[in-house]
């Protein structure tokens, strides 16, 4: 069973691929994301957030950014092997991770996150 996020087609002698660029845009957009997310989850569970809370001091924040990292890096591997030498369109691409940026992005204000606590 395969997802494909995007399609991915060979390319063209006169076109440069961008499988690689869109790989990275996409795990941008899946980072923010999933960062968002562990705020969210977080505050709507002590346990969330005590699981979290890697360096005292700093708090479950120490956790989010690792987990939103590891996210990060592990979607960019996975897409970068999948897309990389292919051809994507541009437009899709940018605008999913742009969709998904602004949802990362919405989740971490204290406003929305606070409806979840």
């Amino acid at each position: 069973m395969t997802i494909e996020l995007v399609e991915v087609s060979p390319v063209d002698s006169d076109q440069l691929p961008n499988g690689a660029a869109a790989a990275a845009f996409l795990a941008a957009g899946i980072g923010a994301a999933a960062f968002g997310f562990i705020v969210v989850l977080a505050h709507a569970s002590e346990t969330v957030a005590a699981t979290l809370t890697l360096i005292a001091d700093v708090g479950p924040l120490s956790g989010k950014v690792a987990v939103a990292i590891f996210v990060w890096l592990s979607v960019w591997a996975v897409l970068h092997k999948i897309m990389a030498g292919g051809q994507t369109d541009a437009r899709v691409t940018n605008t999913v991770s742009i969709i998904l940026i602004v949802i990362g992005f919405l989740l971490t204000f204290p406003p929305v996150f606070g409806l979840f606590g």
